[in-house]
């Protein structure tokens, strides 16, 4: 068997238009692919180092580039769950190995994950952090060609937000995502306001570390934890603070425990959003395997971007087909 090399390369995707959520506004999607070949295969993976997480472009690369001995000893991909913990350097190989395993097999990723061919699924599309009126306006824009619309909120003026959206936009189906932005205090109100205004989920309203005070509020609307729920040793603690979970690859650490905590969740009988980082196809691809088992979707990522890869997935309107192996998987 040939010994396996990696390499690493960093890239900047210009967006459409600057993003915004409570935390901050960017204007491009700074990434990190890891390529894997035995030689005669490539598998490559995605990731997104993320701020809120303590990550850094120069660290992920640095842990990504520290497992080039373990990969060379052609390990299986299993080990990266006990020598990686979880993260966006983790993601990076385990997806490259996930398409590397693929190619070099000749089936595809979503077989050997012991899932149905890949159907296609239906995005959302999200509408970032601005005032009242200029949400309302890109709503109106998009609400025909994306029936799933997420807003990106961040507190003060969102309950105008959320009646302005829902009046320029009548028919459109909403989630919100508030980042963590919500307070306590304003919590109650504005769960009043989603439910008012047909909203069907609310990710992470409060702080992670403010999550026990989810349990002395009627959920009028479902809420779902992402900031709070990176894998299966946080179910315990969120089960009876949450309804559903966020899953991203950059948080579990791979496809390979994004597929358990996914199969984990739905015993507990959880809901499950399938999301994403703002990045390009090759993020978005190995994700629509858990999107195959979610009930909502918002893989929009390369939506975002002012183009995406080559080759991209195929986007038609808020359809993702399943990717091709030139891709992914």
């Amino acid at each position: 068997m040939s010994q396996r090399t990696l390499k690493t390369i960093v890239e900047r995707w210009p967006l459409a238009e600057a993003f915004t959520i409570s935390r901050g506004s960017r204007s491009e999607a700074v990434i990190v692919v890891a390529t894997v070949s035995d030689g005669q295969f490539e598998g490559r993976g995605e990731c997104v180092p993320y701020a809120r997480y303590g990550e850094t472009i120069e660290g992920v690369v640095a842990d990504i580039e520290a497992q080039s001995g373990t990969l060379r000893e052609n390990a299986p991909r299993s080990i990266l769950q006990d020598i990686m913990p979880a993260g966006a350097a983790r993601n990076a190989i385990d997806c490259a190995l996930w398409d590397l395993e693929a190619k070099a097999n000749g089936t595809s990723a979503a077989a050997r994950a012991e899932l149905a061919p890949l159907s296609p699924v239906t995005t959302a599309y999200t509408i970032s952090l601005a005032p009242a009126e200029i949400m309302a306006r890109k709503a109106a824009e998009q609400g025909a060609a994306y029936p799933l619309l997420k807003l990106k909120l961040g507190g003060e003026g969102d309950a105008q937000r959320l009646r302005a959206v829902r009046a320029a936009a009548p028919h459109a189906r909403l989630i919100v995502d508030a980042n963590e932005a919500w307070n306590v205090g304003e919590l109650s109100a504005l769960l009043v306001v989603a439910a008012e205004t047909g909203v069907e989920l609310i990710e992470q309203p409060l702080p992670a570390s403010e999550d026990e005070a989810l349990k002395q509020i009627t959920r009028t609307v479902p809420l779902c934890a992402d900031e709070s729920c990176h894998g299966i040793r946080d179910l315990d603690r969120i089960a009876s603070c949450y309804d559903a979970i966020n899953i991203k690859l950059d948080k579990t650490g791979g496809l390979t425990a994004a597929l358990e905590l996914a199969r984990e969740a739905r015993n507990r009988n959880l809901a499950i959003m399938t999301g994403c980082m703002v990045a390009t196809s090759l993020a978005m691809a190995p994700a629509l395997l858990i999107a195959q088992m979610s009930d909502w979707v918002d893989l929009d990522g390369p939506l975002l971007l002012a183009r995406d890869r080559t080759p991209g997935l195929c986007y038609s309107g808020a359809t993702i087909a399943p990717p091709e192996p030139e891709l992914w998987g």
